[in-house]
C-alpha cells in the first residue's frame, strides 16, 4: 500500500502528542477515535502519561510495538520537523499534521513547513496539512479529527483547505441527516492535494459526489487533469474562496500560495466539467438539489404557484441568472383553462390563484406532467387557509410518486413561510424532492442544475474544425528572437503587426514617422482622416501624455498634433526614449463594435485568453470572459456565449452584429499563437474592431521574454502534441500518418469502429460493445494528453468526387496512472487491413512514446484466442502470462 491508500484505508493509528488535557487537540483526537469505534489499534504517543483516555500510551515513536498505517501529529509546530523524521525512521508512510503557522516559522531561510516536507520526502512519506483538522472515514468508523461534530455514513466526499468550513459543513450535514464517504481537511496542503484525492475518490464505490472547498491550487495541470477525469464519473461541486482581489489576498495569507485570478478559476472549473457555487449556503442547496435530481434533459423551467408575487420574484431571479422560462403549448393552456378560474395567468408562471385548493394543485400538476412543454417544474406555495401547507405537500408527493412521467422531469418545490412550512418542506425532502424556503433559493438551485449540465456538455462536445489555421510560427520566432537580441521586450502596434499577421489576423497598415513633418507627409500619401500615436518604450500608457490623436483631417492638424505630443513628452518625461510616431489611416467604425482581446499570464494557470468590450475602465477581474488554452471552435464558442450571457460583451443593435464563428476563429488563432510561441508573455488588442465577420486589429501591445522551460508545460492543459506526428510506410509501400487523436476525430473514429468486426471488438473490449454512442466516442477521442495517449493511423485517399479525405485505419492507446509509473496499452486495427504490418507499427509507436514519457512499465490484457496480438507482444519483448482458466492473457513490458 502507498501513502494515499494507507491514508484512506488505515488499519492502525498512532496519535503523536496525545494528551489527557481535554483542551488539547491530542485529547480530542483520541476521544473521537474511541467514540467512533474504529476497529484497529489506536496508539497514543506521549512521554507525559502512562495512558490517555484509558488507552496504554507509548513514550516515544520508536517504542511503538508496530508501524502504524497513519500518524496524527498533534504536537507544537516547532517540534514537527523532528517528529516527522522519527516517523519516517519508524517506517510510517503517511501523517496528518494539525499544527498551524508552520509557514510563518523560518529557520536558515526555510520555513518549518518546507523543512518538514523535505524530511518526509527523504522517507517517501506523505503528508496532509499542516493546519489540518484531520480525517473522518465514516464507513470504517474512523474519526481522526478534532472536530466537535461527527460525520454520518453517506456517499459524499468532502475535501477542504479550511478547518472552519469543515465544522460548518458537518453541522449542516447533521441537521439535514446528510452523510459522507470521506471527510478530509487538507489545511495548507504542502504535499497531498486535491488532484491526488480526486484521482482516488472518483474510483471509490462509496463516493457518488465530491465537494471541494478551495483557497488556492498549486499544480494547475495536475489539478485540471484530475478534475476532468473525475468529473466524467462523479458530480463535483466547488466553493472557491477569494472571489475578489481582497479575498485573494486573504487566501494568500491563509495558505501561503498565490491565488491567481478568480475569473480564471471560474473558467478552469467550467472547463473541467465541475460546478462552482459562490458560498457555503449555495453549496448546501446544490448538494440537496443534485442529490435528489435526475439528469436535467433541458433548461426550460415551468413555475406553478398560488401567488403571483413570489412567482414574479422567481422569474426575476431566473432572468438574472440567464435561465429560460418554458413556453406553454396551446394544448396545455387549453387543458389548464378547463380546470382553472378564468382569471388565471394563461401563461408561465402558471398562477392558479390564491383560492386554489388541494384538488386544483393536483389537477394542474397532472396536466403539466402529461405535457412536454418544460424540463423542470417548480411548485410554489404561499400560506393559504384553503390549501393547507402540509396536507397539500403530502398529496402532491402522492401525485408525483404515482405519475408515470415524473422521473422525466426535475421537480423542485418552494413552500414559503416558517413553522408549518418547515414540516411541509421536510415532507418533500424525505420523498426525494428538493424543497426551498424562498423563490430565489429554488431558482438558484435550478440554475445549479443548468450550469452543471452546460459544463458536462462542454466536457463532451465534439468540436467543429474550420480548417487549417493560417500560421507561420517560424517567422514569429525569427521576429521575436531578433527583438529579444536587441533587448526589446515591450512591443507596440508596429512591432506586433508582423507577429499577428503571421497567424492570419487582419491589421491596419501602420507607418513610422521620425518627426512631425514626415508624419504629415505620410498622412498625405495614405489619405485622411488619420491617427497619430506616440512610440516610446518608456511610456507604456500613452494617455499620460495625450499620446494618441484621432481623426486628424489635414496635414497641418497632423504636424501640429505630432509636435504637441513631442512637446508634452519633453516636458513631463524628459529622459524618455522616443522611437518616432505611428501614423494610421482611421478605420471605418460606423456600425462596428469595439472589443478587447488580451493574453494574461496567470500566476497559477499560466497563459489565459481574456475577451470583453473595449472600455476605458477595463478591469480584468470584472470585464473579461476567460478562456484557458488550448481552444478549439467548440470551446471558443462557449467562451463567446459566456461573455455575451454575463454582459462582458453586449450584442448591440447594429447592421452587422458580431459574427460569433468569426470571433471564435480569432480566439483559436490566439490560442495557437501562444502555444507555438511561449516567448509571448502577454499581449493586448484594444480595440479589436468587429464588423460582422470582419475582425480588425486597430491597436496592440505585447510583452515578450526569453523562454527556457518546457514548451509543453507552460499551459494548464497540455496542447495537441504535434511533435509526435510521424509518417511511416506499410509493408505494401503505402504511406500513412501516425498522429495523436483529436476531439474532431469522433466521426472518423465511429466510421473506423464500424469497419472492425464484432469478433475483433470483443477481443479488444472483452464484451459485446454494440453501437458506440456519442459519450463513448467522446471518451475515446477527447483525451488528456498529459495522462493518456492515443495514436491514430490515418490513410489519405480520393473519394468518388475527387476530393482528398482521411480515414482512420488503426488506433493504439496508453492510459497511465496518475503517478506516471505504469500504462495500460491497447491496439485495434481495421479488420480488413490485417497483414500489412500496421499492428507492429502501432505497437512500436506506443512503446516509444511510453519510454520517452518516463513510464516504468507497460501492461496489457487480451484473450488467448487473439493469437496475433500475443505473438506480436512476444516479438517485441513482453512477458506473457496465459491464464486459460480465466480466459485472459496478461502482458508486461518493463521499460528502461
Amino acid at each position: 500500500m502507498d501513502g494515499l491508500d494507507k491514508l484512506l484505508k488505515p488499519k492502525s493509528i498512532a496519535v503523536i502528542g496525545a494528551s489527557d488535557n481535554p483542551k488539547r487537540a491530542g485529547n480530542v483526537v483520541i476521544r473521537n477515535l474511541l467514540s467512533g469505534s474504529f476497529h484497529g489499534p489506536i496508539m497514543p504517543v506521549t512521554p507525559k502519561y502512562d495512558a490517555v483516555a484509558g488507552v496504554l500510551a507509548y513514550p516515544t515513536i520508536e517504542s511503538l510495538p508496530r508501524v502504524p498505517d497513519l500518524a496524527i501529529v498533534c504536537t507544537n509546530a516547532h517540534r514537527n520537523v523532528e517528529v516527522i523524521r522519527q516517523l519516517g525512521e519508524k517506517g510510517v508512510k503517511v501523517a496528518i499534521v494539525l499544527a498551524a503557522g508552520m509557514s510563518n516559522i523560518v529557520t536558515d531561510g526555510e520555513t518549518e513547513e518546507q523543512r518538514m516536507f523535505t524530511v518526509a520526502s527523504q522517507f517517501n512519506m506523505r503528508l496532509v496539512g499542516p493546519n489540518s483538522m484531520g480525517l473522518i472515514l465514516p464507513w470504517i468508523n474512523l474519526n481522526a479529527s478534532f472536530s466537535p461534530i461527527p460525520a454520518n455514513k453517506g456517499n459524499i466526499a468532502f475535501i477542504s483547505q479550511s478547518a472552519a468550513v469543515c465544522t460548518t459543513i458537518l453541522d449542516w450535514a447533521k441537521n439535514k441527516n446528510v452523510g459522507f464517504s470521506t471527510f478530509l481537511s487538507l489545511g495548507d496542503a504542502c504535499d497531498i492535494n486535491f488532484a491526488e484525492l480526486l484521482d482516488n475518490l472518483c474510483r471509490d464505490s462509496k463516493t457518488e459526489a465530491i465537494l471541494l472547498y478551495i483557497d488556492s491550487v498549486k499544480d494547475a495541470r495536475r489539478f485540471m487533469s484530475a478534475a476532468r477525469a473525475a468529473a466524467r464519473n462523479r458530480r463535483i461541486l466547488v466553493v472557491k474562496s477569494g472571489r475578489t482581489p481582497a479575498g485573494s489576498a486573504a487566501a494568500f495569507l491563509h495558505t501561503g500560495s498565490p491565488a491567481g485570478l478568480d475569473a480564471v478559476y471560474d473558467a478552469a472549473i467550467r472547463r473541467s466539467g465541475m460546478l462552482r457555487v459562490n458560498n457555503t449556503h449555495e453549496l448546501f442547496a446544490a448538494v440537496e438539489t443534485l442529490a435528489h435530481s435526475v439528469p436535467l434533459r433541458g433548461e426550460r423551467l415551468a413555475i406553478l404557484t398560488n401567488g403571483g408575487g413570489p412567482a414574479i420574484m422567481a422569474v426575476d431571479a431566473l432572468a438574472d441568472r440567464g435561465g429560460k422560462l418554458a413556453q406553454l403549448s396551446d394544448e396545455t393552456t387549453s387543458k389548464l383553462s378547463a380546470i382553472l378560474p378564468s382569471c388565471w395567468s394563461k401563461a408561465n408562471p402558471i398562477d392558479i390563484i390564491g383560492d386554489a385548493d388541494i384538488s386544483r394543485y393536483e389537477q394542474a400538476v397532472k396536466i403539466l406532467l402529461d405535457s412536454d412543454d418544460f424540463d423542470a417544474l417548480l411548485i410554489m406555495h404561499s400560506p393559504s387557509a384553503i390549501a393547507q401547507g402540509n396536507e397539500t405537500a403530502q398529496r402532491l408527493v402522492e401525485v408525483l410518486n404515482a405519475h408515470p412521467r415524473t422521473r422525466k422531469f426535475n421537480i423542485l418545490t418552494n413552500w414559503a413561510g416558517e413553522d408549518e412550512a418547515v414540516v411541509s418542506r421536510k415532507i418533500f425532502t424525505q420523498a426525494g424532492y428538493p424543497a426551498y424556503r424562498t423563490p430565489e433559493s429554488a431558482v438558484s438551485a435550478f440554475m445549479h442544475l443548468v450550469e452543471y449540465r452546460r459544463n458536462q456538455k462542454q466536457l463532451m462536445e465534439t468540436p467543429v474544425s474550420y480548417g487549417e489555421t493560417k500560421a507561420n510560427p517560424r517567422h514569429v520566432h525569427d521576429v521575436v528572437n531578433h527583438l529579444l537580441a536587441q533587448g526589446v521586450t515591450q512591443l507596440e502596434t508596429h512591432d506586433v503587426r508582423p507577429v499577428l499577421e503571421a497567424y492570419g489576423f487582419k491589421t491596419l497598415p501602420t507607418w513610422i514617422a521620425s518627426d512631425p513633418a514626415e508624419a504629415a507627409h505620410i498622412a498625405n500619401q495614405i489619405g485622411y482622416p488619420v491617427a497619430v500615436k506616440l512610440r516610446s518604450p518608456d511610456i507604456p500608457h500613452k494617455s499620460e501624455v495625450h499620446g494618441v490623436l484621432l481623426y486628424l483631417r489635414t496635414a497641418e492638424e497632423v504636424a501640429n498634433g505630432a509636435q504637441a505630443i513631442l512637446d508634452r513628452v519633453s516636458l513631463d518625461y524628459p529622459k524618455a526614449r522616443i522611437d518616432g510616431l505611428l501614423v494610421q489611416r482611421m478605420a471605418k467604425r460606423a456600425g462596428s463594435q469595439e472589443l478587447r482581446l488580451s493574453v494574461h499570464h496567470d500566476s497559477i494557470f499560466g497563459p489565459v485568453i481574456l475577451l470583453g468590450e473595449d472600455t476605458g475602465d477595463w478591469d480584468i477581474h470584472k470585464n473579461a470572459a476567460v478562456g484557458i488554452p488550448p481552444l478549439n471552435m467548440a470551446l471558443a464558442r462557449y467562451m463567446v456565449i459566456n461573455a455575451i450571457k454575463t454582459g462582458k460583451i453586449t450584442q448591440r443593435n447594429l447592421p452587422d452584429k458580431i459574427d460569433i464563428p468569426a470571433l471564435c476563429r480569432l480566439l483559436v488563432k490566439t490560442s495557437q499563437l501562444i502555444i507555438d510561441c511561449p516567448e509571448i508573455e502577454s499581449f493586448d488588442i484594444h480595440p479589436l474592431l468587429a464588423t460582422g465577420d470582419e475582425m480588425t486589429v486597430i491597436d496592440a501591445s505585447m510583452t515578450i521574454r526569453h523562454f527556457e522551460g518546457n514548451r509543453q508545460k507552460q499551459l494548464a492543459i497540455r496542447p495537441y502534441p504535434k511533435e509526435l506526428e510521424e509518417e511511416v510506410a506499410l509493408k505494401n509501400g503505402e504511406r500513412i500518418l501516425l498522429r495523436p487523436i483529436l476531439p474532431e476525430d469522433e466521426p472518423q473514429h465511429a466510421d473506423f469502429i464500424a469497419k472492425v468486426s464484432v469478433e475483433d471488438l470483443y477481443k479488444r473490449f472483452f464484451s459485446d460493445v454494440g453501437e458506440f454512442n456519442h459519450e463513448a466516442l467522446a471518451n475515446l477521442t477527447q483525451i488528456d494528453y498529459d495522462r493518456e495517449m492515443a495514436f491514430v493511423a490515418v490513410k489519405a485517399s480520393t473519394n468518388e468526387n475527387g476530393k482528398l479525405e482521411e480515414s482512420i485505419i488503426g488506433v493504439t492507446r496508453a492510459l497511465s496512472d496518475p503517478e506516471n509509473i505504469e500504462a495500460e496499452f491497447a491496439i485495434l486495427v481495421r479488420s480488413d487491413l490485417k497483414g500489412i504490418g500496421l499492428g507492429s507499427i502501432l505497437m512500436n509507436k506506443i512503446i516509444r512514446y511510453c519510454r520517452e514519457a518516463g513510464l516504468k512499465r507497460i501492461t496489457g490484457m487480451t484473450m488467448p484466442s487473439n493469437r496475433g496480438m500475443v505473438m506480436l507482444a512476444q516479438k517485441v519483448g513482453f512477458e506473457i502470462d496465459i491464464q486459460m482458466e480465466d480466459g485472459i492473457v496478461e502482458m508486461l513490458l518493463p521499460l528502461k
